[in-house]
């Protein structure tokens, strides 16, 4: 934690709490008093109303004055945080991020431990074998350095790449590095599990001025197709949770018609299949000769 974020968290602490002792402060940045009594210099010279207080019980607090009027953050505020890191850690993994809920949940003190929003996620164990690529992906971002790995696509080719990363996206059940590839020299995107030997190079690079737009148009997904497709009724949640409700419309008594966008690939293949007997794509013919074909090909594993 540098400088900035340390005085702000300081804060934070002083705006929920009477009176924070030296030491405290001191053992929750991990740093010396002598730091913890510059912070308070720096805040002091910044207007911040900080007020000492000697003795026993002494130590640092706010004048209340300015906790009725600048207060920055209510303790709804403060939940609606902790909902979202905690999201955040079940995705990414992160032990920093656990650091963090625990440090925002020591600076505001107790709050209800009956959160009105809860958030769960599958336990996958492919999900923990992922942590060690998403901290070296990070680290190598933040530090500007070139990655070296093995990438295998989705045809089974494998080949070495070399890339300057710019970015992690996360989309549904899957992370994906966004860089320029030196080997392709231009903007790709590459799935995480399909990374291996990654290693942060020694070599920096500088990001490119173009960096940004390029980013964009290299995301994930890739093109889509307007599809219309009968659903069984006991999908419709499933449709309305990804499409909304004004993808849906009646059809008949057994079947409701859903006009949908999805991938133009074996991944819109993969996702359309899971639905089994409860799906029917009817148009565009095209497409339901495609799927036909997919859907034969993976027949042919169990004649």
């Amino acid at each position: 934690m540098d400088k900035v974020e340390r005085l702000i968290s300081i804060i934070m602490i002083l705006l929920k709490k009477e009176v924070v002792s030296t030491t405290q402060f001191a053992q929750l940045f991990h740093v010396s008093k002598r730091t913890i009594l510059r912070d308070m210099e720096t805040l002091s010279l910044s207007n911040i109303p900080i007020y000492a207080v000697n003795g026993v019980n002494g130590g640092y607090g706010i004048m209340d004055e300015y906790k009725v009027d600048k207060r920055l953050l209510s303790n709804a505020d403060i939940g609606n945080i902790l909902t979202a890191l905690s999201g955040l850690e079940q995705i990414f993994i992160s032990e920093e991020v656990e650091k963090t809920i625990k440090k925002i949940e020591a600076m505001v003190g107790p709050l209800s431990p009956n959160r009105s929003v809860q958030l769960s996620f599958y336990e996958w164990e492919g999900r923990s074998e992922l942590l060690q690529t998403l901290k070296l992906c990070q680290e190598s971002i933040v530090k500007r350095r070139l990655v070296s790995f093995d990438y295998i696509d989705k045809n089974g080719t494998a080949t070495n790449r070399i890339v300057e990363p710019y970015g992690l996206h996360f989309s549904e059940t899957s992370w994906y590095l966004k860089g320029f590839c030196l080997h392709r020299q231009g903007y790709r995107t590459f799935k995480l599990s399909r990374i291996d030997h990654l290693a942060m190079d020694e070599k920096t690079f500088h990001p490119r001025e173009d960096s940004s737009e390029q980013e964009r148009e290299a995301a994930y997904p890739p093109e889509l197709v307007a599809i219309k497709a009968l659903i069984s009724p006991s999908i419709k949640d499933q449709f309305i949770e990804r499409y909304g409700r004004k993808s849906i419309e009646a059809h008949s008594s057994e079947w409701l018609l859903a006009t949908i966008l999805v991938p133009q690939n074996h991944t819109g293949f993969q996702f359309l299949a899971g639905f089994g007997t409860s799906l029917k794509i009817v148009e565009p013919r095209t497409y339901v000769e495609e799927f036909r074909n997919f859907i034969s090909k993976m027949m042919e594993n169990y004649c």
